[in-house]
């Protein structure tokens, strides 16, 4: 594992093949294998307790503050951007200039296998995003989304909302 400036809680587990600095990781935090995590001297990337980081993932947390909640379900092949556009090309950042916005991610938060997720988005608490979807906007607390792009797919009962705080 490479890493720098990287602030661990109690027993993290990162896989040795995976990379992370600029990182603040909560108690209980895991990462499996190839897994890219970074945030800048500027944006430390957070992530809170009890996460977990599925293989191959990346979290790009260089040109904005991501911040990843406690108890998230992070599957296999998810990128998280706080930047996109055309960075080698100063002519086409004319046109297109480069997206640079925090996202934030809530807490108890399950993303399925292959979602993209894009600058400026915020999931609130207790969402689940479907398997390979792409989130380009911002999505409410308790909500169930998915497609390309996403959109909500349905929101949790009243009863599965119980179930979930322990009511």
């Amino acid at each position: 594992m490479k890493y720098a400036n990287i602030n661990l809680g109690k027993d993290v587990e990162i896989d040795p093949s995976s990379t992370a600095n600029n990182v603040i990781l909560g108690d209980n935090v895991r990462i499996a294998k190839r897994c890219s995590l970074f945030g800048s001297p500027d944006n430390l990337l957070e992530i809170g307790s009890e996460t977990y980081i599925g293989m191959n993932s990346l979290l790009n947390g260089y040109a904005a503050k991501l911040i990843i909640g406690s108890n998230v379900s992070i599957a296999q092949n998810v990128i998280i951007l706080v930047d996109s556009g055309p960075n080698a090309s100063a002519a086409m950042q004319k046109v297109f200039p480069i997206d640079r916005r925090p996202v934030t991610i809530g807490n108890h938060v399950w993303i399925g296998a292959g979602v993209q997720i894009m600058p400026g988005v915020t999931l609130g608490d207790y969402c689940v995003v479907a398997a390979n979807s792409f989130v380009n906007r911002s999505f409410d607390p308790f909500t169930i989304i998915g497609g390309t792009p996403a959109r909500i797919l349905r929101t949790f009962t009243e009863e599965e909302k119980k179930k979930m705080l322990g009511e």
